[in-house]
């Protein structure tokens, strides 16, 4: 079965930079994507950024250049580097799977427990 744990999330000043992690078992890589997701106190989810099967990268208008979502080589951890955090980016991150094909992504499916991002 799908394992997700996240970690690196924390406190940071607006303006500095966070990396988010997420080691991830039991995914069937070309039929998955893998996502970034954010809950914000008292606001609905919502997607930061996803990778589809076939490696295409899709981000959240709001980021707007300021996040990168990865894999490493061995496709066993997702990362999302934060760059010029703002306030409203603080929220618990989950990281999150789910079906795809190609480059499109269907919904999601397993979440991992979150993370927590304060900025400050």
């Amino acid at each position: 079965h799908v394992q997700l744990v996240e970690s690196g999330g924390g406190s940071v000043q607006a303006g500095g930079s966070l990396r988010l992690s997420c080691a991830m078992s039991g995914i069937t890589f070309g039929r998955s994507c893998v996502k970034w997701w954010r809950q914000a106190p008292g606001k609905e989810r919502e997607g930061v950024a996803h990778i589809a099967p076939d490696g295409s990268t899709w981000y959240g208008i709001f980021v707007k250049g300021r996040f990168s979502i990865s894999l490493d080589n061995a496709k066993t951890t997702l990362y999302l580097q934060m760059n010029n955090l703002k306030v409203e980016d603080t929220a618990t991150y989950y990281c999150v799977t789910g079906s795809g094909s190609g480059r499109y992504c269907y919904g999601e499916t397993d979440w991992g427990q979150g993370t927590q991002v304060t900025v400050s």
